[in-house]
């Protein structure tokens, strides 16, 4: 048990020395029973919100009237909850009312069955009040009880169904696959900001490629992300591209995403081709699609910030979407301006990008490896080397202040990186003859 779960059974052990029945909950023992590591550890117990505040030091009140407080210890966070049942959801995302109940009660109002199980840390046994074993053993995703009775409850269900059956490699059961189906035209009335999360969770938890495919099945797709729905059919170059239309080349990207990955190259993965159907032409036999990488990185940005995806998120995925085809040109820049790509913020990014961009279609890795080739060999000192004029050196030469400065910088900086100029000395006497001062 990692240290989060050692802190998770302590929290566990002084509810029971309290007298309080407490188990560890859903996810943590979901994943423990798959072998997997868990990435939250939850508790569920007897105790109320009052009393769970009274035992421990440090909590915090994140949903009292729901029965949940936060647990600090040692810096980390548990979110520790008491047995509760629910009356109806009407807004689609929280019960009207909760009723404190029991461990077997807290499993019948949770939203699938793998997620439904209790585990005591001290000996090991796991309660299963809804067939979550067994569904675990087979690999299935089942909704608790009435599957579009849960999914009413909490529309966002719909997505964490995809994730879980992505992520875990298992189908989602035939009645509750309908459900999502019959309810997937509702997933545009939850909050941008959910739906969001969700779709990074899928993009970057593993299995991605399948929680895409499994989006499209649904008809969950075309709500959530119409414009990559739009991309299915729209055919390709096969030259270019074996793998098949747009759609099948962005799945066959998703597929390379690492569990764990960062969400700017997952978003950027999914979204590089986004505007391809709108740029869509035909040139002799040759399919093109001319301007997609600027137009994509303008819908990408306008997508990011409608899943309420950060500023630093979006700026990023503007990058990658904008510049994903730029290393095709690398072989042939001038130096100068090779240098500056290969020394961009994003650019080991955008060179992974690329990458998966090539594996995904014809499999033509030169530019790339072009690029890391020249990254590898150059020093840093080369590609950003220190200014050997200032601004304030220009003016002190005589030249006036204005836009020319800015000119005879950039010309300088080129002039440095190209290696035509490595001093100071230098520096001058190449501004005097380019740019000389009126007598």
């Amino acid at each position: 048990m990692t240290d989060r779960g050692r802190l998770a059974a302590d929290i566990v052990r002084r509810l029971r020395a309290a007298g309080h029945e407490a188990y560890l909950a859903g996810g943590c023992v979901r994943d423990r029973l798959l072998g997997r590591a868990p990435l939250d550890w939850d508790v569920a117990t007897s105790a109320r919100p009052e009393a769970v505040r009274a035992l421990f030091p440090r909590t915090v009140p994140v949903g009292v009237q729901f029965g949940v407080i936060l647990v600090v210890e040692d810096g980390a966070r548990f979110e520790v909850a008491t047995f509760r049942s629910d009356d109806a959801y009407l807004d689609g995302r929280r019960p009207s009312a909760v009723h404190f109940g029991s461990a077997r009660d807290d499993a019948g109002r949770r939203d699938f069955t793998i997620n439904a199980l209790f585990e005591d840390p001290l000996t090991g046994e796991v309660h299963d009040f809804v067939g979550g074993v067994a569904d675990l053993r087979a690999g299935v995703i089942r909704a608790i009880g009435d599957a579009n009775a849960r999914i009413a409850e909490d529309r966002l269900r719909m997505l964490r169904a995809v994730r879980f059956a992505a992520r875990l490699g298992f189908r989602i059961d035939s009645a509750t696959h309908t459900a999502i189906v019959t309810a997937a035209p509702t997933l545009g009335d939850i909050a941008a900001e959910r739906i969001g999360d969700e779709i990074v969770k899928i993009l970057t938890e593993g299995g991605a490629r399948r929680g895409f495919e499994l989006l499209a099945e649904t008809g969950l797709l075309p709500v959530v992300l119409p414009e990559v729905d739009r991309m299915r059919g729209v055919q390709q170059s096969p030259d270019y591209h074996p793998e098949g239309d747009v759609w099948q080349h962005t799945l066959s990207l998703l597929q390379q995403l690492p569990a764990g990955g960062p969400e700017t190259l997952a978003l950027g993965a999914l979204l590089h081709d986004v505007a391809k159907p709108q740029c869509a032409g035909r040139k002799g036999e040759r399919i093109t699609f001319y301007g997609h990488p600027a137009l994509g990185a303008d819908l990408a940005v306008a997508i990011c910030q409608r899943l309420r995806r950060s500023r630093t998120t979006w700026e990023r995925v503007d990058y990658l979407v904008r510049h994903h085809l730029r290393l095709t040109q690398a072989p042939e820049m001038r130096l100068a301006t090779l240098k500056k790509m290969l020394a961009e913020e994003g650019f080991e990014e955008l060179c992974r990008l690329a990458r998966l961009d090539a594996l995904a279609s014809n499999r033509d890795l030169r530019y790339v490896l072009f690029c890391e080739r020249r990254r590898a060999e150059l020093r840093a000192e080369e590609l950003q080397p220190p200014r050997l004029l200032t601004g304030a050196d220009l003016l002190t030469m005589g030249y006036a202040a204005g836009p020319r400065i800015g000119e005879i910088l950039r010309m300088l900086e080129d002039a440095q990186l190209e290696g035509e100029v490595t001093s100071r000395a230098a520096a001058e006497t190449f501004v005097r003859e380019r740019f000389p001062l009126a007598s």
